[in-house]
């Protein structure tokens, strides 16, 4: 399987051993972005990378598993409530101040976290599934989500036909 390496900028820590172990200099960019084009899929970045900000994935993403459809409708519901906690937790923290005003901060990014999670069981884990395009094609129709949602679908195709 052909691989290529990406980095996670939240976990780089900056000590870029990476830029010494890459033969084809992938890893030397400006914008911290691992350039695909020039990696090779050799691994060396991964290796050597002490924050573990890097990893390999492959070039063509498997199919997603399927799921039945009531557990996505049910998952579909746990993550519409989540929701709807995360912007009631949001609503709260802006009229408040201090230690109540980070709870519910904390309260807010938990539930954004636990909804993703969600969605990833509900089979939305690969952007190229079948799942992930209806999910854009509905966001699509909305006219606040139109934009987005249209050029991710020009970009991503779709793995399971």
């Amino acid at each position: 399987m052909k691989e290529y390496a990406v980095r996670n900028l939240r976990l780089c820590t900056k000590d870029c051993l990476c830029l010494y172990v890459c033969p084809t200099g992938a890893t030397d960019t400006e914008n911290s972005i691992i350039d695909k084009s020039k990696c090779i899929g050799c691994g060396a970045c991964a290796k050597a990378c002490p924050s573990g900000a890097i990893s390999m994935v492959p070039h063509d993403m498997p199919p997603q598993q399927p799921k039945d459809e009531s557990v996505v409708a049910a998952m579909n519901g746990l993550a519409r409530d989540k929701a709807l906690q995360e912007n009631e937790a949001k609503t709260l923290a802006e009229g408040m101040t201090g230690g109540g005003a980070r709870l519910m901060a904390a309260v807010a990014y938990s539930c954004r976290r636990t909804a993703e999670d969600i969605y990833r069981e509900a089979g939305y884990m690969l952007p190229q599934s079948r799942n992930t395009r209806k999910l854009l094609e509905k966001l699509a129709e909305n006219e606040s989500t139109a934009s987005q949602a249209k050029q991710l679908l020009d970009r991503l195709p779709c793995n399971e036909e």
